[in-house]
């Protein structure tokens, strides 16, 4: 795993996402791979956020502290590992218009043979989250990458609920997360290394 280079690449409103992603960076830090964690930018206006106490405080206190994901980053990464909210069983609109920016990158075949898995989350276990994933991995599959699902690998991903095809979690309305999902985050992100580690030269 020593040479490989992974972008954990994240979009929370309230924080679980972002709870999620640093997991797996501290896992991943356990390894010798080059970990890059970074945000996607928000496209709410103030106003929307300002109407949400645990949006704006999670925005406020994660601003200037994580960097911007730019695509740049998926040029750098031999692997990357998403985790987004659900919305309307599909992928935010923030990394949908993230990963339409990657059109550039797509058509010179530098997307070609990336390692991608994701995580997701909803407000309850049938909100969405595994058509979520699924969605998201058919852009995936126009990129030419290759997906690193956790399947049913590790007795953690039983523990989390069960979804095969990433981490995923329910959360109350008070942000707290239902299921005990962090072993299973720290799984997939040791999957997707693995995986990845086959490809880089």
């Amino acid at each position: 795993m020593a040479d490989v280079k992974l972008a954990i690449i994240y979009y929370s409103s309230t924080g679980t996402n972002y709870k999620m992603a640093k997991w797996a960076e501290e896992e991943a830090e356990k390894t010798d791979a080059d970990v890059k964690l970074v945000r996607v930018p928000e496209l709410a206006p103030m106003e929307a956020i300002e109407q949400n106490p645990a949006w704006k405080e999670h925005y406020t206190a994660t601003k200037d502290v994580v960097p911007e994901a730019t695509v740049d980053d998926l040029d750098w990464a031999d692997a990357v590992l998403f985790s987004m909210p659900t919305r309307f069983g599909n992928v935010p609109a923030q990394i949908k218009q993230f990963m339409d920016q990657a059109g550039g990158l797509w058509f010179q075949g530098k997307l070609v043979n990336k390692v991608i898995s994701a995580m997701t989350s909803a407000q309850n276990p049938h909100g969405g989250q595994e058509s979520t994933l699924l969605n998201f991995y058919t852009t995936m599959f126009h990129w030419g990458s290759i997906i690193a699902t956790p399947g049913y690998t590790n007795d953690a991903v039983f523990g989390a609920g069960g979804n095969p095809y990433g981490t995923s979690v329910s959360v109350d309305g008070e942000g707290n997360m239902k299921e005990d999902v962090e072993s299973a985050v720290r799984h997939q992100v040791n999957r997707t290394l693995e995986i990845a580690g086959k490809f880089v030269e």
